[in-house]
Parts: C-alpha cells; structure tokens; sequence
C-alpha cells in the first residue's frame, strides 16, 4: 500500500489549491465506488484504526463532516466522546431488578398462590411500580411458583371433566343464502357431545319458529337415545329463539337446561370450535343457492368430521375409532389413495385394500 500512496505524496507539494481540491474530489468518487462493491455494508474498525482517524480528523475540525465515508459522522463523534477522560458509557439494557422487589413478589406469590397478573396489581395497591409481565413470570418460574392459577376444583375445566360424558352444548348457526327472492339468513341448530365431540346438526330453516323448535328439540331426543349417550345437562346462550317450548321437551326428557351468562362464548369453546372448523374448511368456499345446498353442505362436512377427520384433542384420531394403529411399516405411497368429499375440498387419505 506505500509504494501505491508515494507517488501522491511527492505530488502534494507541487499542487496548487484548485489542484488539491479537485485531487480530493476525485478520491471520494473513487472511495465511494469502492464502498459500493465492498459485501458488507458495515465496516468495524480496531482500537488504533479509530486512534488514527481521531488524531488525523482532530486537525481538521468541524470539516471532516463532508469528508467522512466509512462511518457516520455522528459515530465518529462518539468515539471521540468516549476518548475523553473520564468517560463513563451508559449501561445499555434493562435494569436489573432489585432484590427486594424480587423478595416481594416471591413472599406474596408463595403465600396466596396467585398469578403473576394478581401480584402485579397487588404491587400498584402497595404503591409500587411493578416490573413488566415477562419479568415477574420469570422471577417466579425460578422459584418454581404458578404463573397462573392453578386448574383445579371448582374451575370451568374441572367442571367439564366431571360432566363431560353427560353434557350436550347446543346453538344456532346462520350463513346467507341466496333463494330466488335474493339473499336470505339461513339457520341451523347444532347440538355438541361433550365429551366424543360428536354432533347433531337439524335441517335449516329461514324462520325458527316455535313449531320448527320444538320439533327440532324432540329429534335430538331421539337422536341422543339412539347413540346411548346418556344426556343430563345441556348447555345453551340466551338467544330470543329459544322458546319455552323447547325447553319443556328438553326437560320432559329428563334433562336440565342450564343458559350461560352473557356475553360469555368460552363457557361453549368446543362449539364455536366446531363452527370455525364448519367455516373455514368448507362454507367459506361456496356460494349456496338455497336451502337444499345449504343442507348438503353442512351434511357431507358433518360426515367427514365425524369418519374421516382427525382430530387433535383426542390424539389425531377420527371420531368413529376403528381405523388401524400404527404398526411401524411403512406402506407404499401407491397403496395410499385420496378420497375427496365436496369437489375435492375435504380431503383425507386412506390405505388401499390388497
């Protein structure tokens, strides 16, 4: 590199100032091409590389703002700040919690059990600012403490569990249609098994009137005797369609039918579930024309969901068990055949009898 930069050495000397000028112009083109073909656009320099450009642009001064291309003018600044005496960096990050903030929340997390949201606001009670979320989680998951409440007696999942093989969910589902008046709502009744998430869906109908109601309820009488599945509670919202009628078949049945509270669509999770999965695996994709569109369509997803589909909350299995267990062959991606429902959009797969 010297014997590249003598020559311009010995010529310094002979330039006039116009010369300099110009000189200098053409080694920042020159310098700002090369830049451009370096791969990295960032350019880390050692310890005595950032020494010889602060005692080389020290002499220049404010100037060296239009001169400076291998870093920016504001990082050139602070490495002169940080050359200063007596400097002290500032710690980057977040500060450390202190020990006694630890302690506290420690002492009350052990001594009520509560999540790290209650002793969060427990804090702000004391007049304290509390850390952020992930910050006290953290601290009580290295005391091996509850983040949350713990699931137990008395929680709408213990409650579920212990009703599961008896309790039955039921609501409405509706999709706009078009019948030869135009756009029309359209409904169905849906009833949830609990516990085999098995489901009884009713033909759709534009009024849900009281006659409609009640012989939809006495269906899923019969239905429910015929699957065996012994029904001791239902479960339903607190929709206007919901006539008493409905409810005196329910019961003369031997069933309690219990509402929800409102607005509260997790007490039904498994149902509106259900119809996301209804949703978005096979309505979504269809424009129905009439009644007895809507009716097939929900009827062939409904028999996928129930013999073809695997589901997740019972160990990727379909609803009515019988299929094969894995015994650790692999078959012949020829032996393996797709079976379709609805032109193709459902889906599953099958081996191929021998």
């Amino acid at each position: 590199m010297g014997r590249v930069f003598q020559p311009l050495l010995f010529l310094l000397p002979f330039c006039t100032r116009n010369d300099l000028i110009r000189q200098i112009e053409f080694l920042k083109a020159e310098n700002e091409m090369l830049r451009a073909r370096v791969p990295k656009k960032l350019i880390f320099l050692n310890a005595d590389e950032r020494s010889r450009l602060l005692k080389l642009g020290k002499a220049i001064g404010p100037g060296l703002k239009h001169l400076l291309t291998i870093v920016s003018y504001t990082t050139y600044l602070a490495w002169v700040r940080k050359a200063r005496e007596g400097y002290q960096p500032k710690k980057v990050g977040r500060p450390k919690t202190k020990d006694a903030m630890r302690e506290l929340i420690v002492k009350i997390a052990s001594e009520t059990g509560w999540g790290y949201t209650r002793v969060m606001g427990e804090l702000k009670k004391l007049g304290i600012k509390p850390p952020s979320r992930t910050t006290v989680k953290k601290i009580l998951k290295e005391h091996t403490l509850e983040v949350g409440p713990p699931d137990g007696q008395g929680t709408w999942d213990d409650f579920l569990k212990r009703h599961a093989e008896t309790l039955w969910q039921c609501d409405f589902f509706s999709k706009r249609i078009w019948t030869k008046f135009g756009l029309r709502q359209c409904f169905v009744l849906i009833f949830l098994h609990v516990s085999s998430r098995r489901v009884f869906v009713t033909q759709c109908t534009q009024k849900p009137t009281v006659a409609w109601m009640t012989e939809q309820a006495e269906k899923f009488v019969q239905h429910a005797r015929s699957t065996g599945h012994e029904t001791v509670l239902l479960r339903r919202d607190r929709d206007t369609n919901y006539r008493r009628e409905f409810d005196d078949v329910l019961r003369g049945a031997g069933m309690q039918v219990k509402k929800n509270c409102f607005r509260s669509p997790n007490l039904q999770a498994h149902f509106e579930r259900f119809i996301q999965s209804l949703q978005q695996e096979a309505l979504d994709h269809f424009i129905v024309f009439g009644e007895r569109h809507f009716d097939y369509l929900v009827t062939e997803y409904v028999e996928h969901y129930h013999t073809e589909r695997p589901h997740q909350s019972l160990g990727n299995t379909p609803l009515t068990g019988g299929w094969p267990t894995s015994d650790g062959d692999m078959p012949d991606p020829d032996k393996v055949a797709c079976r379709t429902r609805l032109g193709g959009l459902l889906k599953h797969y099958e081996r191929v009898a021998a």
